[in-house]
């Protein structure tokens, strides 16, 4: 047979092959796409479709999605819905979708530094969505185009980064400079007697005195934090101190646009996009009750261009439609502040600490590692040893499976090799007896416990299980990771686990959510917060809370491609403010914290031992270590309170961290109960 011919029909061939991939992959897409978000494919062409990998939520911007589509035809919407790693895309005729449809299937775009491959299916009719206003926080105002870019110029050129003195910090995760008085992030406050030797800036005199003439404030500022952020860097959620500051406070955005967080103590979040040259005025509720941060992270979710004019009614709304991403760029805020000097008498007393409220930096507190040492200490305090002494109650409190995990469990099959790393008292190791289980534990006292249950278990850390390498069928870690300290511990945690599984073999992994509230419904954690404060068992079981009376809502398909760039956020690399104490049945205001366990009843001779064997500078007079305090209970007698560390995960934060393990694919993510979920499979 002649050459030409031969390679003709091998070229015949390969075609034919990529062509049946192609298939199949776009094929699992659809069924993903059903079974995760309820999304029906339609057999045959229409003008609509929707585009797997091709959403936010895998990094690609509006402007390159459309650039894409907009060869093949007339695209009359786009809609891509936030977070999400697809698109629905509707052209003017079913000619054009069908061109898309073939021409794009199976093709990489390149989208910034992110490249996907796209699977196209058609979808009966275009998908709607109204889009969202949330109003702004009250008292909140944002004034664009406040300063020139020639006064932007000045203000910027006015700091000096090159000399260095004690009101200039180089924080791990941005610049800092002070003028007028140094902010102290040890307490939170400001050394009202000791004024810095420079004022502020003569070049922000002229931008102050227009704020006065505006009526944005009055008085004149007489302290300035000045923060330099480089792509990717953040500042977490938090209130300017009460006592430290008086009510209105000024923020000038320099250099680049960002996106600002509010959120409130019910849960309700306000992102707040401030564009270069912008003036945020924070007053009253916004400036005392209201927590603002910026999450760390390259791109930010923004208004597309195309609807960044659109004429709102109302002032102070924020769009949540029409959105694209945006790179970050180096931006520079200089937040402009007054220094109180008589108690703060807002009417906001929970938040105040001169109201006896919620102090946001607690003196004995301790603050997030900033080295390998400090986060093992940490964890050492804040979680083995309380552990250790709260077995008992705690393991009470522990006594019914969760259905999604037995359902995990049950699914398994028989005679598979079943390793639950951070086992706790042992309750998931009995759910299928036909699997060959063992569990281990950091806390001696929760394994005794399972010893006496009949369960195989032994004392391990979770960052090294005596296990072989590729000896489990499957694996489950169950509110452990959330207790590690900095992202690499947590990364190397889900690491080990991946360690552990057999080539194929699957790991579920559960972490305590930020996000209390999800899809409109509150955990079972928020709607138990009326609860009595002392005798309600429940109380203090926050990242399980009560069982589930439905089954959980799925959230995303991460195995339509790994290309999430939401931004994993390193909180121990980015805070130098002290750990707050968290009040149960509330909202999160922070993603790293002290929660409290308020010991009940009777302490075991593992508690007496714990607690007669700690002291602490911070309380001469108790016996108590920082990480245990005491509360009053009715007759008048104390129990300890016990203090556990938790990092609690933001949306797409888990997924990000298992796709930075090698040799493994996330199948499932969803959030069940306050809580943030993957099942993983190892390669």
């Amino acid at each position: 047979m002649d050459c030409t011919v031969v390679n003709n029909v091998k070229a015949a061939a390969r075609r034919g092959k990529e062509v049946k991939k192609v298939l199949r992959k776009q094929l699992k897409a659809s069924h993903t796409l059903l079974k995760h978000e309820g999304i029906s494919t339609a057999s045959q062409p229409t003008k609509n479709l929707v585009v797997a990998n091709g959403g936010l939520g895998n990094g690609v911007s509006r402007e390159d999605l459309s650039a894409a589509m907009k060869q093949f035809g007339n695209v009359e919407s786009l809609f891509m819905p936030p977070q999400k790693p697809y698109a629905f895309v509707t052209y003017r005729s079913e000619d054009d979708a069908r061109k898309a449809h073939t021409q794009l299937n199976g093709q990489k775009l390149q989208s910034g530094e992110n490249s996907v491959t796209l699977y196209l299916s058609y979808v009966d009719s275009e998908k709607h969505k109204e889009e969202v206003l949330v109003h702004f926080p009250e008292e909140l105002a944002l004034v664009e185009d406040f300063v020139s870019p020639e006064e932007e110029i000045l203000l910027l050129a006015a700091v000096d980064w090159s000399t260095s003195n004690q009101a200039q910090k180089a924080l791990k995760h941005r610049r800092v400079k002070h003028y007028g008085f140094e902010f102290r992030y040890d307490n939170n406050n400001v050394d009202k007697d000791k004024p810095l030797p420079a004022g502020l800036p003569e070049e922000c005199l002229p931008v102050l005195h227009r704020c006065l003439q505006d009526g944005h404030i009055n008085f004149l500022p007489d302290q300035l934090t000045v923060n330099q952020y480089e792509t990717g860097q953040g500042i977490p959620p938090h209130i300017d101190t009460h006592s430290a500051f008086e009510d209105t406070i000024l923020s000038l955005s320099l250099g680049a646009k960002t996106v600002m967080e509010f959120r409130h103590p019910d849960g309700r979040v306000v992102p707040v996009v401030l564009p270069e040259r912008s003036l945020l005025v924070m007053k009253g509720e916004s400036r005392y009750l209201w927590t603002h941060g910026i999450t760390p992270r390259k791109f930010d979710l923004v208004p597309a261009c195309e609807t960044q004019s659109a004429d709102h009614s109302e002032p102070n709304l924020v769009s949540h439609g029409g959105l694209t991403l945006s790179k970050r760029g180096t931006r520079t805020s200089f937040t402009f502040r007054k220094i109180r000097h008589e108690p703060c008498c807002c009417a906001f007393p929970s938040a105040c600490d001169s109201q006896g409220g919620s102090s946001p930096c607690p003196p004995s507190q301790p603050s997030l590692p900033s080295c390998h040492a400090d986060a093992t200490r940490l964890e050492e305090e804040y979680v083995h040893r309380v552990y250790d002494a709260i077995a008992s109650h705690f393991s009470s409190t522990r006594h019914t499976p969760w259905p999604r995990v037995c359902h995990f469990l049950s699914a398994l099959q028989p005679g598979s090799v079943l390793a639950d790393v951070g086992c706790g008292n042992g309750k998931y190791l009995g759910v299928n007896p036909q699997l060959i289980t063992v569990g281990c534990d950091r806390s001696s006292s929760l394994v005794q416990i399972c010893a006496e249950r009949g369960f195989n278990a032994f004392v391990s850390d979770a960052l090294s299980v005596p296990l072989r390498t590729d000896s489990c069928d499957a694996c489950i870690s169950i509110a452990v990771i959330h207790h590690f300290s900095t992202q690499e511990r947590r990364l190397a945690a889900v690491r080990e686990l991946v360690r552990l599984l057999k080539p194929g073999g699957q790991a579920l992994i559960y972490v305590w959510a930020y996000e209390q509230e999800y899809n409109k419904q509150k955990s079972k954690y928020l709607k138990d917060h009326n609860k009595p404060q002392n005798g309600e068992k429940s109380k203090d079981k926050p990242e399980e809370g009560q069982e589930p009376h439905e089954e959980p809502s799925v959230l995303t398909t991460s195995h339509l491609d790994n290309n999430y760039t939401g931004g994993l956020k390193d909180d121990s690399k980015m805070t130098e403010s002290k750990l707050s104490v968290h009040t149960n049945r509330t909202a999160f205001n922070s993603q790293d914290l002290l929660v409290p366990w308020h010991l009940k009843g009777r302490k075991t001779r593992g508690e007496e031992e714990f607690s007669s064997s700690l002291h602490t500078t911070n309380c001469p007079d108790s016996k108590l270590s920082p990480s245990v305090d005491t509360s009053q209970v009715p007759g008048g007698s104390s129990v300890p309170v016990f203090h556990r560390y938790y990092h609690v995960f933001q949306q797409g934060e888990l997924e990000q961290l298992c796709i930075e393990v090698t040799g493994v694919e996330v199948q499932t993510s969803y959030h069940d109960q306050g809580n943030w979920c993957v099942i993983l499979q190892k390669e």
